[in-house]
């Protein structure tokens, strides 16, 4: 990506894993070349067990590959990346506030300060009112909206999400997608976004990566050129239904070599 500056630089990425049973190796992720630019807004999009999530966790730091390098960004609070996962995993014992300030306070940020700090990402995120309930008191989408304020408070340079609307109903989903994108936007982050969903990819993102069946492999990489901001309607355009029809047709191949390599 000439002249951009990149939050994410992935090269020759590779991450194989070993069956303890049989000693075989498996490949999940193959010679992975990724870019994300500054403030994008990317999603990596491919079938069941093609390595999405697990590239994200080597991202984060959570897995280390077998080969290959990652660059990440510092800020000038020294923080790179914050994960927000498909489980929103808030604390029972702590009110929103105090959830969406924990990740301050693991930092060495005071109480009082980390939580001063935390209450405008609350009411960024849309949970204004709700600061003092607990994690039972909220519904899905609103324990997910607390996820990503406690992300966003670590003030981190680019946010790696994993399907993070997949156990909201279908209703609750498209109402957090465009909800995403407002955060997204005030927020000025960068985020690399993991879904099973076309329309999500294609309505959030700048990019949509597609990736193969395993070993995971860059297929291609679709620039989705809708004019931002973009309300739910767009998923009505014939625009919007040209870039997911060409997706499904991309992961449609895959879906036939995953049967074929399941039959051999």
């Amino acid at each position: 990506m000439t002249g951009v500056d990149l939050a994410l630089s992935a090269r020759g990425v590779r991450m194989e894993y070993r069956d303890r049973s049989s000693d075989a190796r498996l490949v999940a992720i193959e010679a992975m070349d990724l870019d994300v630019g500054e403030g994008e807004f990317v999603s990596l999009l491919g079938p069941s067990g093609c390595g999405k999530s697990t590239f994200l966790k080597i991202v984060n730091g959570l897995l280390k590959a077998t080969a290959g390098e990652i660059r990440l960004r510092r800020n000038a609070k020294g923080r790179e990346d914050a994960m927000v996962f498909q489980d929103a995993a808030l604390f029972p014992w702590y009110s929103v506030l105090d959830n969406v300030a924990y990740g301050l306070v693991c930092a060495g940020v005071s109480n009082v300060e980390a939580r001063k700090r935390a209450a405008p990402l609350v009411e960024l995120v849309g949970l204004h009112g709700f600061e003092s309930k607990y994690p039972y008191q909220l519904s899905g989408g609103m324990q997910q909206r607390a996820n990503l304020a406690r992300a966003l408070a670590v003030d981190a340079t680019i946010l790696l999400m994993d399907e993070p609307f997949a156990s909201l109903d279908a209703q609750t989903r498209e109402v957090m997608q465009a909800e995403l994108l407002r955060i997204w936007h005030a927020a000025e982050k960068t985020v690399v976004f993991v879904t099973h969903q076309i329309e999500e990819a294609v309505y959030l993102s700048d990019r949509v990566v597609v990736m193969s069946a395993r070993p995971g492999r860059i297929l291609a990489d679709i620039r989705i050129d809708l004019p931002r901001p973009r309300a739910l309607e767009v998923k009505r355009s014939v625009e919007f239904a040209s870039y997911s029809d060409q997706i499904w047709k991309l992961l449609a191949t895959q879906r036939a070599v995953g049967s074929a390599l399941q039959e051999a």
